[in-house]
């Protein structure tokens, strides 16, 4: 097998490789809860990492992603798996600190495919400003790779998904579509080009943005991964407010709405918007425009819930970001749904 090429092991890879929303809440709905004043964030709110307070002053913000690769090269799968797990700790409002892998690999191949991957990682946790100090590994037909990763955060700066404000305008870092063109590239139907755009916005570590973002009136973060932007979207709302957005700002490399339109799709996308049936309203979108906001993303943006006197100098200083970011929508009082879309 050559050490340059995963193409036998991407059947189903990257975030599109969750499992489904509603069976990770039924089963979560299950585990008995921890009562410590000290667990500031636990699994019960479907936040992007847990946090512990250790001290007035520190909090830890702890959180694991691995999954199959997406892509036919180790090193490139190797950055794109860090650089997703890394995501949630920004998310979270945090800084990273270490890291361990998560190594699921075939003892028959060949050692030197896992180095590359392994070397991917490594390299995104030391740009992140972390340490890598181990990790465990198992035989696996099909590789996968991923990072546990414990972050820092003030306890009162800790970025929750679901607190945004009435007001609050909500901005994206990261263009849609990379699960629909990640597809489609191995079925031989996208172009290079905007395969290497996807490839360029998994790579980005939302470290970027969220340091520009901290400097601002935000409110509320989260990361656009396997449940795509009206999933992570839906769960940013609460029982005193809706979002509203205006899907013609919504950025997406544009590819991917013609090959949306020739029905080359995802499972998750379609996951996804089975779960968000009676969640999200969308009016008068075009089937592609919707493909692709149901359409996971493999280390999405971030969204972030930011004062609306903020939003446009915020967006101005994110303009210097490659990819570029996008205002999408609004925190609007509550209606009958948790996210309306509009044209």
């Amino acid at each position: 097998m050559d050490m340059r090429n995963l193409k036998k092991f991407t059947a189903c890879g990257g975030c599109v490789a969750k499992l489904p929303q509603g069976m990770l809440k039924d089963v979560l709905s299950q585990i008995p809860k921890f009562d410590d004043p000290n667990l500031l964030v636990g699994f019960d709110t479907s936040d992007d990492g847990a946090v512990y307070k250790l001290t007035d002053d520190i909090a830890i913000i702890n959180t694991l992603d691995f999954f199959p690769s997406m892509v036919n090269d180790p090193y490139l799968f190797g950055k794109i798996a860090a650089t997703n797990a890394l995501s949630d700790i920004y998310a979270m409002g945090g800084a990273v600190v270490s890291a361990l892998n998560i190594v699921c690999f075939p003892e028959d191949e060949d050692p030197a495919i896992l180095g590359e991957i392994l070397r991917g990682g490594a390299e995104k946790v030391l740009e992140a400003g972390g340490v890598l100090c181990g990790g465990h590994s198992i035989n696996d037909e099909e590789p996968k790779y991923g990072l546990s990763v414990t972050g820092v955060v003030h306890p009162d700066r800790i970025m929750r998904n679901n607190n945004c404000d009435i007001g609050d305008k909500i901005i994206l870092t990261k263009p849609l579509g990379v699960g629909i063109i990640t597809t489609a590239y191995k079925a031989g139907e996208a172009s290079q080009e905007s395969y290497e755009q996807a490839i360029k916005g998994m790579q980005r570590l939302n470290k970027y943005a969220f340091e520009i973002a901290k400097n601002y009136r935000i409110h509320s973060c989260t990361d656009v991964t396997g449940f795509g932007f009206l999933g992570h979207l839906n769960e940013m709302t609460a029982p005193g407010y809706s979002i509203s957005v205006e899907a013609s700002n919504v950025l997406y490399i544009k590819e991917a709405e013609k090959l949306a339109a020739e029905d080359i799709i995802t499972g998750g996308g379609i996951k996804n918007r089975k779960f968000l049936q009676d969640k999200v309203s969308l009016r008068g979108l075009s089937v592609p425009i919707e493909e692709i906001l149901f359409d996971p993303q493999t280390s999405g943006g971030l969204l972030i819930s930011v004062h609306p006197d903020d939003a446009n100098a915020l967006l101005e200083a994110l303009s210097g970001q490659d990819p570029k970011c996008c205002i999408v929508g609004e925190v609007i009082p509550r209606e009958d749904i948790n996210v309306i879309v509009t044209p």
